[in-house]
């Protein structure tokens, strides 16, 4: 009903009258930076000839990192962990094969990662474990010296959050989400189309994950992720689809995410699930079968979210980005498209001429997007498709990862995206069971982000 009489004063009451200021807005705890702390963005640690790192969690998506990691030049994988002993010999056959040497082996318990990570030759600790178990491994990586990189969702909660923040500000370590959405061809392309004006002022973006998992929610450890939408409301993984948008946006590098508003389906599919798995009836799952997220920037931009892992849609990023002066979309299919331009002769162009809103030939798009393919990502691209992951956006991935730790340079993604991409999970939850009430969006940079001004790659000079 809050929604509602918010929507029907837009619309009844003229523009001129409509105070914002009065509309309640939910605010969640922003708490004061530690004495002493100061901010890590553009945070750069000193170079890494060889980059040392040790794996926890070997299931799903660890042996396929192991696997990459393995074609990395300058990378020496040191320790593998993993609660079954199976897992991580898995991922030695892995080594075997690329001709390294076998790692250290850590197993038989949650807590056999603290024995690796207090070791004095890892440099970096990569997380690809069941999602609670993420926060506590990385406090306890960043807090024994070593640098952090986090399978998504990076943090589920608020707590998490603010926890992954302070540390990584007091330690002065890299923390970074393994956002491998970011590293997609399409999205690279256009973020440089973006950062070249192409689109003219970037007013709109869309971001979605739009992926039935009906066939592969028994391939996760102890059905962790089922029970995970089981017991939690909210877009809960939002980061493939907003993970792009805010590097368009330049979220907390002259902009911010200021507040929220979302809304859920009942859930169905979910349910029946559970009920199908256990042989009970199942009257307390909490993830909606779709979930939508509305956001607007201090700026005045707006994101669209939204999170369906239940029906039986194709799967979809949704990734689109709208500009004053031209269009472009992933899904269903790659689309561009631009201004119409007047004729030479000033022939005004009909409202009723659809083709003349329409987009770009393919032959035309496909030129676009290989002439705005940044040189880093033409360098790496055949590599890239042959190691493979996600059709080689994992290998660049964790390419730039490592070079950018070779060569003393701020990550590609820092602590903060990791919030702010992850927040809202908590934050969406916040607003869905508020009648769908603005949420506020915490400044997790605490005032640092109006310093700086644009997304960028960054490169050895």
């Amino acid at each position: 009903m809050q929604l509602l009489a918010w929507l029907l004063c837009l619309i009844l009451v003229p523009p001129t009258h409509v105070d914002a200021k009065n509309i309640k807005v939910i605010e969640t705890n922003i708490p004061k930076r530690p004495a002493g702390q100061k901010d890590v963005l553009q945070l750069t640690t000193p170079k890494l000839q060889t980059v040392r790192v040790g794996f926890v969690g070997l299931g799903m998506r660890g042996v396929s990192a192991v696997e990459r990691w393995s074609q990395i030049p300058g990378t020496d994988i040191v320790a593998l962990c993993d609660v079954e002993a199976d897992r991580v010999e898995l991922s030695q056959k892995r080594l075997d094969k690329h001709g390294r040497h076998r790692a250290v082996a850590y197993s038989g318990s949650i807590d056999a990662y603290k024995k690796m990570c207090e070791r004095k030759d890892i440099d970096i600790i990569y997380i690809a474990t069941d999602w609670v178990h993420h926060v506590p491994i990385a406090l306890y990586a960043m807090n024994h010296g070593k640098h952090v990189a986090i399978e998504v969702p990076a943090a589920t909660n608020m707590n998490e959050i603010w926890a992954l923040i302070n540390t990584a500000e007091r330690t002065r370590k890299h923390c970074m989400m393994l956002e491998n959405c970011v590293y997609d061809f399409f999205e690279l392309s256009t973020l440089n189309m973006a950062q070249q004006g192409l689109f003219g002022e970037v007013l709109h973006v869309e971001g979605a994950y739009i992926h039935n998992l009906e066939d592969f929610w028994d391939e996760y450890w102890h059905n962790w992720r089922l029970d995970f939408n089981r017991k939690n409301r909210g877009d809960v993984y939002p980061t493939h689809g907003i993970g792009p948008d805010c590097q368009v946006l330049n979220i907390h590098r002259g902009d911010r995410m200021e507040y929220l508003v979302a809304m859920d389906t009942k859930a169905t599919i979910g349910p029946k699930l559970v009920e199908k798995q256990t042989g009970k009836p199942c009257n307390d799952f909490q993830n909606g079968d779709q979930t939508s997220t509305l956001i607007r920037t201090v700026k005045g931009k707006t994101m669209l979210i939204q999170h369906n892992v239940m029906t039986p849609r194709p799967y979809n990023r949704m990734y689109q980005v709208v500009g004053t002066d031209g269009y472009a979309s992933k899904y269903p299919i790659g689309e561009l498209a631009f201004r119409p331009k007047q004729l030479a002769t000033n022939e005004k162009i009909s409202h009723e001429n659809l083709t003349a809103h329409a987009a770009v030939a393919e032959k035309v798009r496909d030129e676009l997007l290989q002439q705005y393919t940044p040189q880093f990502v033409k360098d790496l691209q055949e590599k890239a498709k042959k190691v493979g992951g996600h059709g080689g956006m994992d290998y660049i991935m964790d390419y730039r990862l490592v070079y950018c730790l070779q060569n003393g340079l701020p990550l590609d993604m820092d602590v903060y995206d990791l919030a702010e991409w992850c927040c809202l999970g908590e934050l969406t939850r916040l607003s869905i069971e508020n009648n769908s009430a603005p949420v506020a969006i915490p400044d997790f940079t605490r005032g640092a982000w109006k310093r700086i001004n644009g997304f960028q790659y960054h490169f050895a000079p």
